[in-house]
């Protein structure tokens, strides 16, 4: 089968497509056949290196944590999917920039037949972080209000739209061309970060959901706009759970994991049409469409979720 993988850590230019065999099941796993795959943080991180020491890597490595496609064949104890399902899935160890993809079945759930790969790929992570942050992690109740930064990208503009639907006042930050699209979305207000001192601007929130990599400088800021005994709810700092408490206030590092019924919500949320995946774009599966890829996600100008098809 094909595979794009990473030879070694460094900048997409060390994606390399490569011929090899398809990975073995064990008695749990799924045999997927990639449809379509997105880039995530994860894999940027990943790739660059950042993550060596928490996850360590023999190359050639293969990235890719979502993947939406068919089940090929199933291990001897798979028992809630079967072989022609379409569905989506979460690799939390990769594998999914290649022509088959191993899945624990834990981490898989069925696709309705009136959905396609490309509305469901950004969920299996995407979705589900935007998800459990709010109603796991952040407990949101109807009338809170919640900041959430980055609000045009792939998990703040479904975070967005989650919060909104769920009755809570929604402010979220995005660049001034971003600012129209994150609106449409719901949100109550937007500030555009380039321009404008968040912390200046914003009246006291309930919950924060935290997804900027800037050295910690939007975190700091965000304790200044919550409440006593408010929510910081971080995607980018692992360690922020040992911050010393302030004013009350719980920081906690989300770790999405996989759930059926978070999955089967939102992909009814998305059927019934009150959640909508916005694609920016989609890149052919190959070396040079996955560095583009990960280089358009990197530039950090996207609207949404870019995704990575085999037929584009």
């Amino acid at each position: 089968m094909k595979a794009v993988v990473m030879v070694d850590y460094g900048t997409p230019e060390v994606l390399q497509e490569q011929g090899t065999a398809k990975p073995e099941l064990k008695e749990t796993e799924a045999l997927v056949e990639m449809y379509v795959t997105t880039v995530n943080s994860g894999d940027h991180l990943i790739l660059s290196g950042a993550f060596r020491n928490i996850i360590p890597l023999r190359f050639p490595h293969v990235l890719g944590i979502e993947i939406a496609g068919v089940v090929r064949e199933v291990g001897e104890k798979v028992k809630h999917v079967k072989q022609g399902d379409r569905v989506i899935g979460l690799t939390a160890a990769g594998g999914d920039y290649a022509d088959y993809a191993a899945v624990d079945e834990r981490g898989l759930a069925v696709i309705p037949s009136m959905l396609s790969f490309e509305e469901t790929a950004a969920l299996p992570a995407v979705g589900l972080t935007a998800w459990q942050s709010l109603f796991q992690y952040g407990e949101l109740q109807p009338g809170q209000r919640i900041l959430i930064h980055a609000g045009a990208g792939a998990v703040g503009h479904i975070a967005v739209q989650l919060a909104k639907r769920h009755g809570a006042y929604v402010i979220a930050t995005a660049r001034g061309d971003n600012q129209e699209f994150v609106r449409q979305l719901g949100a109550d207000e937007v500030i555009d970060y380039v321009t404008t001192d968040f912390a200046e601007a914003v009246s006291p929130v309930d919950i924060v959901l935290d997804m900027v990599r800037d050295g910690g400088e939007t975190e700091r800021k965000s304790y200044t706009v919550l409440k006593d005994g408010g929510k910081l709810l971080s995607l980018v700092s692992p360690s922020i759970s040992k911050n010393p408490r302030i004013r009350g206030i719980e920081a906690q590092f989300v770790r999405p994991e996989p759930n059926s019924s978070d999955w089967s919500s939102l992909m009814r949320n998305v059927q019934d049409k009150k959640l909508k995946v916005h694609i920016e774009r989609i890149f052919p599966f190959s070396a040079e469409g996955i560095a583009e890829a990960h280089r358009a996600s990197a530039a950090g100008r996207k609207k949404g979720q870019l995704l990575i098809a085999r037929n584009p």
